[in-house]
């Protein structure tokens, strides 16, 4: 069987000297939508961390198309394709929403406008508020900018760090929505989430996590229908 397009494999590692994954695996298909759901503090956004190179293995390994990567910088790993969005400070408050766009697109030296168009398309009102600060834009609208500037990398994995946090149920539908389209794009979508049944509903895969090791592997539907992971992660 071939490997996953994107693989984190028994990664161990942490902060300093401790440990928060303990020989955890999380992979993504090509245009797949994988989920990291569990309670606070099992590492989902550790483990979306080690993915993207941003803390130091000391077990395991992260491939990326067949080629490890693990020594890559988060910066380098933009380059070999990967965007990540993180939870918190992901968009430039005083620029307006065109420059946010415009600054995720710095690794390019082709034509951007295509692509502009393309993340216009996806986010219509983006386009209504193009010349507007981006820092007096919703919290639903930011989110969306921060995910308009990775797609300007033109990744092929798009990582996203709690999407949906602070928005209200109706802007989480919408946002998972769009990251459906953007999956059918042919792009691989990893995704911590804390509404954890919501994101199963839309995963191709997903993964619990506990302790920073993984307590339960499987489709979102197989995961929706597990009673200990309902009992235990969904509220029952």
């Amino acid at each position: 069987m071939s490997e996953p397009f994107l693989i984190g494999e028994a990664m161990t590692g942490g902060y300093g000297a401790t440990d928060i994954l303990h020989g955890c695996t999380i992979a993504v298909e090509k245009g797949e939508i994988a989920v990291i759901v569990g309670p606070n503090g099992a590492g989902k956004s550790t483990a979306m961390k080690a993915v993207f190179g941003m803390l130091n293995l000391r077990g395991g390994a992260v491939r990326l198309n067949g080629e490890d990567i693990s020594k890559l910088s988060p910066q380098a790993r933009v380059r070999k394709g990967m965007g990540f969005v993180p939870q918190t400070s992901n968009i430039f408050t005083t620029m307006t929403v065109e420059e946010n766009l415009e600054m995720g697109a710095f690794i390019r030296a082709d034509d951007i406008a295509g692509t502009m168009a393309q993340v216009y398309d996806l986010f219509p009102i983006l386009k209504q508020k193009r010349h507007q600060a981006a820092g007096e834009l919703s919290g639903g609208q930011r989110q969306q900018v921060a995910v308009g500037r990775a797609l300007m990398t033109q990744p092929q994995v798009l990582m996203l760090d709690e999407p949906t946090a602070g928005v209200s149920p109706i802007v989480m539908d919408e946002l998972f929505d769009r990251i459906i389209e953007v999956a059918r794009t042919g792009i691989s979508i990893l995704m911590v989430e804390q509404n954890a049944r919501q994101a199963l509903e839309i995963a191709d895969k997903g993964y619990v996590l506990v302790q920073g090791a993984n307590r339960f592997t499987g489709t979102g539907a197989e995961l929706l229908a597990n009673p200990d992971v309902r009992r235990s992660f969904l509220g029952g």
